[in-house]
């Protein structure tokens, strides 16, 4: 199950509605067939929620039950929509509106403002951190990036829980919310915020909602009109719903009652943007003649990973851990969760990349990969130890597949070879279709071989290189395809947001992993401090990091990694202690008083003994002693300051002109290697270059960020450079750049 198969990529249309049904599992049949009145679908992790729901749709079109046009599905992603209406495109169910809550309003709203307000409709405010930000300053206050970030969602907070500024204060006390400022300022600079949209006649995301909302609610000609057209409602992820989207959704719904939702209280991870299980687990109080089914076979993980992520919510505690549902895997029997021990991050970080590699040797995709974290701060050291070890990586949140330049480029490239058929040159001696796209992307950037390393230039070849094997997996599907039937095909998807996968390992937050699932799956920075996290006092706030975890293993399908570092720096005090969340779990552990046995299962290593050494290549490591700043002589423990070799504050006697000519040199290597620059040497590695002016391989490989694999590999170049020397900027004749 690592990878999907031709079949299941490009399935046949089913030829009748009862088709459809074919495959589902007795309760994924009984959610197809309960096509009336109210419905609550409980779905745990993996056990086929989308399945269910877009197959209840296309029988429900399928077997002249419900009209395409009259069904609308919304979620919270655009992927997720897009995956939706892929779906419902391969069941022949066309027509049906799959979007998100803020997609259907906003149509809504366009289509309605001319007659409920009168001209157009305000310019929507794509980012909001910039008006702000000058809020803010009306306010005299200057905030710096990252205070900017936290106001901003907590502006969006109060909006999704229709709290006016004037209210804002009140709320916080009553929720017991962390404000990141003192709340009559943040009161104060969400009131300047509202004016400044007011003066420049925009609206931003939230007011989407609230002004459909208000339409709505003051128009009961308009609420009748959108209630005849859409007379069946599907919710999916019902657990994340906001005050806000409910009332739209009770004003979309009426009096009527043809409602499906669908959801996991333990997955609720959103509660900071507003979002609330309430409406999930009260579903049955507020629609009393509701089905209920509950979807606990998990398709996805192994008995292994199930077996821990049920042992995690056994320890959980609360309204939505009453609710709780136990999974039951489907699967064959897989290898134990790996539990690993590092003495600090760096550490952590070039295991798990050695790790990666390994895997990736062994066979598994490293599209099939994932590395998990819990703030987006922690990628940088896993961005550059998978760099190190030669693995392509991608991170989770960058533009959409079908906007990405490269792949527009081959949409057209493909589309002119198509109409010009065999009168292109191009495709002479290309008979099937694999080897025509083949032909006509090698024109792009394409090639048998990737590139060495990582960065723009192996980013590009990744995205061509999914288009050749969703060519190659749409002529198995279909024998006797053409190229205007795939480029058919590529628009469709396209319009769906449908994308190939691409091969590269995956680093994402564990909130931006929601939704998606990888063969092995890596939990890093698993400490007490980060997870949960440090500002989680309350109860409530513990048990949402507690089910933000279970969203992390529940991603991994068979392999599955969890590690945490003692200190955050080579040589810094092992203070830390692993997560709260794996007592009684782990080898070694105390229990946590679980609600159930649970037994742990697989080993525990300590990162540095004989496991470590059988699984990574022998490594010798040095004892490390604590990092002194060279000019006051304090202890460094910050990573930025250890490269230094200096306190950020102490004097820099740096030689500008020598940092200009390393800095310069490291963009020429990393052009040539097609990787980042920092992938070469970091600006705070050049910076203490610089200021050290090596003129030894001893005085440069002691410099933090060069050591040994980069002394042999950049080393002669450096220290040639420091010289006065002039270079050829080459890469080593013979040198590795995998």
């Amino acid at each position: 199950m690592t990878a999907a198969t031709h079949s299941t990529l490009f399935p046949q249309v089913p030829e009748t509605p009862d088709a459809v049904l074919d495959g589902l599992d007795p309760e994924q049949r009984e959610v197809a067939l309960a096509l009336h009145g109210p419905v609550c679908v409980l779905a745990g992790a993996g056990t086929g929620k989308t399945r269910a729901i877009t197959h209840r749709i296309a029988y429900g079109v399928r077997a002249g039950i419900l009209q395409p046009a009259t069904v609308l599905a919304v979620t919270f992603t655009n992927r997720a929509a897009g995956e939706m209406r892929g779906r419902l495109r391969q069941l022949g169910a066309t027509g049906v509106q799959a979007r998100t809550f803020h997609s259907a309003a906003l149509r809504q709203l366009q289509y309605f403002w001319p007659k409920a307000v009168g001209g157009e409709l305000p310019r929507l405010l794509e980012r909001k951190v910039q008006l702000v930000a000058e809020a803010a300053a009306r306010c005299e206050l200057r905030l710096d990036r990252n205070e900017l970030r936290d106001v901003t969602s907590e502006i969006e907070w109060a909006k999704v829980t229709q709290t006016v500024p004037a209210d804002y204060p009140a709320a916080v006390a009553k929720t017991q919310r962390d404000a990141p400022r003192d709340p009559a300022v943040l009161s104060q600079i969400y009131s300047t915020y509202e004016q400044l949209k007011r003066d420049r006649s925009v609206i931003d995301f939230e007011d989407v909602l609230l002004l459909t909302v208000g339409i709505l609610q003051d128009r009961s000609d308009i609420a009748e009109h959108v209630r005849g057209q859409y007379q069946h409602f599907v919710v999916d992820e019902y657990q994340d719903v906001s005050p806000l989207q409910q009332r739209l959704l009770d004003l979309w719904v009426g009096d009527r009652d043809d409602l499906c939702v669908v959801g996991d209280a333990s997955q609720t991870i959103y509660s900071f943007t507003g979002a609330t299980p309430d409406h999930l687990l009260n579903f049955r109080t507020r629609h009393p003649g509701a089905t209920v089914v509950k979807l606990v076979r998990d398709y996805r993980s192994t008995p292994q990973v199930v077996h821990l992520a049920n042992g995690l919510l056994s320890q959980a505690h609360g309204k939505a851990a009453d609710h709780r549902l136990e999974l039951v895997s489907q699967r064959e029997k897989g290898p134990e969760p790996v539990y690993t021990e590092y003495s600090d991050e760096p550490t952590e970080a070039e295991s798990t990349a050695r790790r990666i590699r390994d895997l990736i040797a062994a066979g598994v995709p490293a599209g099939e990969i994932a590395v998990l974290y819990r703030v987006n701060s922690q990628s940088e050291v896993y961005e550059q130890a998978l760099a190190d070890a030669g693995v392509p990586h991608q991170l989770r949140g960058a533009e959409r597949f079908f906007e990405r330049a490269e792949v527009r480029e081959a949409g057209t490239a493909l589309r002119g070879a198509a109409r010009a058929g065999r009168n292109d040159s191009l495709l002479d001696g290309a008979e099937d279709l694999a080897s025509q796209v083949r032909a006509v992307l090698s024109t792009k950037g394409w090639t048998t071989r990737p590139p060495a390393g990582s960065g723009a230039v192996r980013d590009r070849w990744e995205s061509l290189a999914a288009l050749v094997r969703l060519a190659e997996d749409f002529e198995a599907a279909k024998p006797g395809a053409t190229l205007t039937d795939l480029v058919r095909e590529l628009d469709e998807r396209a319009a769906a947001q449908h994308a190939p996968t691409v091969q590269g390992v995956t680093l994402a937050s564990l909130h931006s992993a929601k939704g998606l699932e990888w063969d092995a799956v890596f939990l890093v920075g698993l400490t007490e401090g980060m997870m949960p996290i440090a500002y989680a006092k309350t109860d409530e706030q513990v048990e949402e990091e507690r089910r933000l975890m279970y969203v992390g293993i529940t991603r991994a399908r068979v392999h599955l990694s969890l590690s945490w570092a003692l200190s955050r720096s080579p040589g810094g005090r092992a203070s830390r202690r692993p997560t709260r969340f794996l007592n009684g779990l782990r080898p070694g552990s105390a229990g946590a008083g679980t609600r159930g046995g649970v037994g742990g299962g697989g080993g525990i290593d300590r990162g540095s003994g004989r496991a470590a050494a059988e699984r990574a290549p022998a490594v010798e490591r040095k004892p490390r002693s604590p990092v002194r700043c060279r000019v006051c002589g304090r202890t460094l423990t910050d990573a930025g300051e250890m490269k230094l070799m200096r306190c950020e504050e102490c004097p820099s006697d740096m030689d500008e002109a020598l940092y200009g000519r390393l800095y310069d040199w490291r963009a020429a290597q990393a052009t040539l290697l097609g990787q980042p620059d920092f992938c070469v040497f970091t600006e705070k590695t050049l910076m203490a270059i610089a200021e050290a002016v090596p003129s030894t391989e001893g005085e440069l490989v002691v410099i933090a960020g060069v050591g040994n694999r980069k002394l042999s590999r950049f080393g002669a170049d450096v220290l040639a450079i420091c010289a006065g020397e002039a270079i050829d900027g080459r890469p080593e004749d013979g040198v590795d750049e995998t």
